[in-house]
């Protein structure tokens, strides 16, 4: 049999689905994460240093013992923490981008969107580390969720959510801006003063009436609510629909925006 006969008769594979392609990636940033730990010092360094310094810096002066004050503190550095690791979905896309890596993607028989929403999975693993790093380090120094597991596993799914959308925003800057290190800076001005001027540390009834407006607006203040009242088996009344309207809004803008210009991009 001739060569062109073999090769005309051959099946030729079919091409993964978006399913298998997305895991593909998701695996990827595991591999990448195992022979770089370094990687996750900020997962790791972040959650330690908010609770620790947080707590025991402010807690006697602002609620008389680090006990207490640590029942009120520690769903605001979950959310924090959280929030600002989302950062690093659109510094990890931009580094992609910048090294050459998605030419080498755009070349494969893949579903388009795979690099990126296997990338949001693969950063929500991430996210999911820092959040038991949190709980774990809060249990060991007094910490005691009264709403029990199903209260802290609802805040995290809550938290989780809030993440994956906010994580679209790093993605369009991801695609707009030229270095990983824009990226992170343009994060940053963005991510602290939402997570700061919020009631991650301090009751806002101690703040000024118009800082008390941006803050009653501001969604991370509805998101730690909505976290305290899970975690401490409360009631979060309307507090996980702001988060929920919150989170659809950021997607609705942000996602078709970002594959917008990933289609133009890459």
């Amino acid at each position: 049999m001739s060569i062109t006969t073999v090769t005309e008769s051959a099946t030729r594979p079919q091409p993964p689905g978006p399913l298998s392609a997305s895991m593909t990636f998701v695996w990827r940033a595991a591999v990448k994460a195992r022979h770089m730990p370094e990687q996750l010092g900020d997962v790791i360094m972040i959650p330690i240093l908010f609770t620790l310094m947080f707590t025991y810096l402010f807690g006697g002066a602002l609620a008389g013992s680090t006990v207490e004050y640590l029942r009120f503190l520690l769903p605001g550095t979950l959310v924090m923490t959280v929030v600002l690791l989302t950062v690093f979905t659109g510094v990890t896309l931009n580094t992609d981008l910048s090294s050459g890596a998605f030419d080498r993607f755009r070349s494969l028989p893949i579903w388009r969107p795979a690099p990126i929403v296997g990338l949001l999975i693969g950063d929500t693993l991430r996210y999911m580390v820092a959040s038991a790093l949190v709980i774990g380090l809060g249990l060991l120094i007094g910490f005691r969720p009264e709403g029990g597991v199903l209260g802290v596993v609802a805040a995290v799914g809550l938290i989780l959510l809030f993440a994956f959308s906010l994580s679209w925003v790093w993605i369009t800057l991801a695609l707009i801006l030229r270095t990983p290190a824009a990226v992170n800076i343009a994060g940053l001005l963005f991510i602290f003063p939402l997570s700061f001027v919020s009631n991650v540390f301090v009751d806002p009834e101690t703040m000024p009436d118009w800082l008390q407006t941006f803050v009653d607006i501001n969604p991370v203040s509805h998101l730690v609510t909505a976290v305290r009242a899970l975690v401490h088996g409360g009631s979060p009344g309307s507090e996980v629909g702001w988060v929920l309207i919150a989170c659809a809004a950021l997607v609705a803008v942000f996602a078709p925006m970002s594959m917008y210009i990933y289609r133009r991009k890459v």
